[in-house]
């Protein structure tokens, strides 16, 4: 009866990261597919403090997050009571960043374009002691040369998309960085292309979630 009461009994997580749209459709989806989220933090420091008080069976921890990284919140976890596992965000394909990871005791790496199932799929999976790791970071850590085809968005790009992510037109982007319009839809062009985004808007929203661009 008890083995049967462990099978049933759902998964719970703690859900961070400091983007707020990101972190609630993720917790949003995974609430709708029996996934418990205890809570959601936007920064290193709460998502440590929630994972203490809620001791959730999964953290899913955006790598790069203010007050403490989600690899600085693995480490601590690892000598901890809590027993949860720890799944990372990231949108890098940094074989250092990764080693460093799994050296702290992260179970499941997931990139930030992932489809909303492959969080959920790894969430199970690494609930019942898998270790998940996205086909393409698994290639960076075989291949450290892999890790530079990972790396979409030249600098140029970053600033065009970030101007357009703070509300500007293309003519207010042109004057900020001193070229002409046409240059801004030739960078914002290859933006979307390199990201697979029908529009600007949905290029702005996949490289915020690849923390490409803040």
């Amino acid at each position: 009866m008890s083995a049967l009461a462990d099978e049933e009994r759902a998964v719970t997580c703690v859900v961070a990261d400091d983007h707020p749209a990101v972190r609630e459709l993720v917790a949003r989806y995974l609430g709708e597919h029996g996934i418990v989220v205890a809570a959601t933090a936007d920064d290193g420091r709460a998502a440590l403090n929630a994972i203490i008080e809620h001791a959730p069976d999964v953290a899913l921890l955006d790598v790069r997050m203010p007050q403490l990284s989600g690899i600085d919140v693995a480490r601590r976890l690892a000598v901890g009571p809590t027993g949860t596992a720890v799944i990372l965000y990231t949108a890098y394909g940094d074989r250092e960043q990764l080693v460093h990871a799994l050296d702290a005791g992260v179970r499941g790496f997931v990139q930030k374009d992932a489809p909303l199932e492959e969080i959920l799929r790894a969430v199970r999976f690494v609930s019942q002691n898998g270790v998940y790791i996205d086909a393409a970071l698994g290639s960076v850590l075989v291949n450290p040369n892999a890790a530079e085809r990972l790396k979409t968005l030249t600098a140029r790009q970053r600033e065009v998309l970030t101007c357009i992510a703070d509300g500007m037109t293309t003519d207010e982007v042109a004057r900020a960085l001193f070229i002409s319009p046409d240059t801004v839809r030739v960078h914002l062009r290859n933006s979307m292309e390199t990201l697979d985004a029908g529009t600007r808007t949905h290029a702005v929203a996949k490289a915020l979630r690849q923390s490409l661009i803040s």
